[in-house]
């Protein structure tokens, strides 16, 4: 069943990501993607709270299946919402098939191969989200119910951060940004191999940096890779992206936990921190290649 929902997830993003860009002005595609991420995220932050209350309301018996129903419901409505009021890309696109050769002729584009390199390069170094709560439930001895709730902290904080985070991305630049959310990378990282503050500082200061990570990179970045991209091309060459991005925070996540598993979590956590430190010293020259305007006049 996971395999099937991540499948889902590959299927969708890529496209998703390239009608924002197609759908928005080049200068403000920060902001549009800092408000597209702040809606996912405000469904990941509520989305919890709403099973949880559906249980409570279902009581006991059939409890976990009025959970999926709502659910169900929730994504029918979803799919209705995009058939209904989102429309293609209007321009005519070329003729012809795309053909995965194509696809990777996008890497011989040189701001684009540059992008993809330190975004495959800083993918290594971030540790899946699962790690990040489990190290802190444990450092701080949490009850296992207060599992769920590290992620909903996490959403909140990408939610309240998405949308100003696009908006100064569009005003400074996205590089600068999508560098800032991977130093909180290495913030996190230290924080959680120090443990210092107890509960009542290390949660809250980790949840927000984590949140802040996502919501300076992951909509950031793909504004930042839409214009480098040809319009008859630009799904494949974000999937392009994305991919390489996600078999680097696999290689990340096994690496990390052997690391955990043999040297223990204060020097896992600090070698991964050391080595978000490095890879992110060696992005910043493939960042700075030509790209587009981010600024124009309000």
């Amino acid at each position: 069943m996971l395999a099937v929902d991540r499948t889902g997830k590959g299927l969708r993003t890529a496209p998703r990501d390239a009608l924002i860009t197609l759908s928005v002005p080049e200068h403000r595609l920060g902001r549009a993607f800092g408000a597209h991420r702040a809606m996912d995220s405000l469904g990941a932050f509520a989305g919890p709270l709403v099973a949880v209350g559906v249980l409570a309301l279902a009581g006991s018996g059939r409890s976990y299946d009025a959970v999926f129903l709502s659910s169900l419901c929730f994504a029918l409505l979803g799919v209705l919402l995009l058939a209904l009021f989102v429309r293609d890309h209007s321009e005519p696109l070329p003729p012809g098939r795309v053909r995965p050769r194509a696809a990777l002729a996008l890497l011989g584009r040189g701001p684009f191969r540059a992008l993809c390199a330190a975004a495959a390069l800083l993918g290594l170094t971030t540790v899946g989200d699962g790690f990040v709560y489990l190290l802190l439930q444990r450092r701080d001895d949490l009850p296992v119910t207060a599992f769920p709730l590290l992620a909903v902290g996490s959403a909140l904080a990408y939610l309240l951060l998405a949308a100003p985070l696009g908006r100064l991305a569009d005003r400074i630049g996205r590089r600068a940004v999508v560098l800032g959310g991977y130093g909180a990378v290495v913030a996190v990282q230290v924080l959680l191999a120090a443990g210092a503050g107890g509960p009542v500082l290390l949660v809250p200061a980790v949840l927000l940096l984590h949140g802040a990570f996502y919501a300076a990179t992951d909509g950031v970045l793909m504004a930042l890779a839409g214009p480098l991209l040809p319009v008859e091309l630009r799904t494949s060459g974000l999937a392009l992206l994305q991919t390489g991005q996600a078999l680097a925070g696999l290689c990340s996540s096994v690496l990390f936990g052997l690391a955990w598993q043999y040297w223990g979590t204060s020097a896992a956590c600090l070698a991964a921190a050391g080595a978000a430190a490095v890879a992110l010293a060696l992005s910043v020259p493939l960042l700075k290649g030509p790209s587009p305007q981010c600024s124009s006049p309000q």
